[in-house]
């Protein structure tokens, strides 16, 4: 009988191979991925920096959209810097620990991502709809314990998964056919039955996610009905191009993460190459457009870059 060390199966490092079948393009796609990260983490970290010192900024929807600049650099910081060492100098080794902490970032901020697009529904909701209860229902307190709640609900949500993995032994190979380390792939790699990974990992975190979104699908529309109803059509026209835009980037946030678990649990018959490079769409691309979106489309915001970046000019 064959005897093994099982205590160093979990304490080898792992090697990401980037996106199997394109190793010959990776440096040519290395070149927007690297663009619109930097997109991404320009953009959102202005829109801290404004949001932080700008008083006038100082109120619950900017304080959502910090949050959300925040997230969005964690979930693209998470993943784009790796990618891209992998793209420019080949396969690249990860440790085990390593793998984990990226992986949980990875789905903390999705989730976290996610609750927050919620909130920010809610909050257009609230300004729209019951504009002269605006301040009474987001007071200080009630916006802090909306953060620390989905910010609680994120981690709850996903920390089982790491220790899920852990427990797990990878004594087969240690290649990953991926950019980065998430939860079922690398879960996908181990010699004990993973079925609980491959259930918790798809109904925990994809049934959270879908309330988020019917939540939101509710509070725009009942946003839309009380725009339609307004007296104003250049009032209108204002609405529905803010919501449309918003629309835009909520579907271009979920539309490859749910693609990217789905394809997991049932798309076996998805091209390896298209499923890895679609699931690396939700980790930059959102970042780089939410702060165009939900910043420069707003006022106060647009004006505050204007006023940083040409201060001479907007005199």
């Amino acid at each position: 009988m064959a005897v093994y060390n099982l205590s160093s199966y979990n304490t080898d490092a792992f090697t990401l191979l980037g996106i199997p079948g394109l190793e010959q393009y990776h440096v040519w796609i290395s070149i927007p991925f690297c663009f619109i990260y930097l997109v991404a983490t320009v953009g959102n970290s202005i829109l801290i920096y404004l949001i932080a010192v700008e008083r006038s900024l100082h109120a619950p929807m900017f304080f959502f959209l910090s949050m959300l600049a925040i997230t969005d650099l964690i979930l693209s910081t998470t993943c784009v810097p790796k990618t891209l060492t992998i793209f420019w100098l080949g396969p690249q080794k990860i440790s085990f620990p390593g793998c984990l902490t990226q992986l949980f970032f990875l789905h903390y901020s999705f989730v976290l991502d996610s609750a927050i697009l919620l909130t920010m529904a809610f909050d257009r909701y609230v300004a729209i709809c019951s504009p002269l209860r605006y301040t009474t229902i987001l007071t200080p307190r009630t916006i802090v314990k909306i953060a620390v709640g989905i910010s609680f609900r994120s981690f709850c949500v996903f920390v089982p998964c790491v220790f899920l993995v852990n427990r797990l032994l990878f004594c087969r190979t240690h290649i990953i056919p991926h950019t980065y380390c998430e939860h079922i792939g690398v879960a996908r790699l181990a010699c004990d039955d993973i079925s609980i990974n491959i259930w918790y990992g798809f109904c925990v975190p994809i049934m959270t996610v879908i309330i988020d979104v019917i939540l939101i699908a509710v509070s725009y529309t009942l946003i839309l009905r009380d725009v339609f109803r307004l007296p104003s059509r250049d009032a209108r026209k204002k609405a529905l191009g803010t919501c449309g835009s918003h629309v835009c980037v909520i579907l271009m946030f979920y539309i490859p993460a749910f693609f990217s678990i789905l394809a997991h649990r049932f798309g076996h018959n998805v091209p390896q190459t298209f499923h890895i490079m679609f699931a690396n769409l939700y980790v930059i691309i959102p970042p780089a457009l939410n702060p165009i979106v939900y910043g420069v489309k707003t006022k106060q915001i647009r004006d505050k870059v204007i006023l940083l970046l040409f201060p001479k000019g907007s005199q």
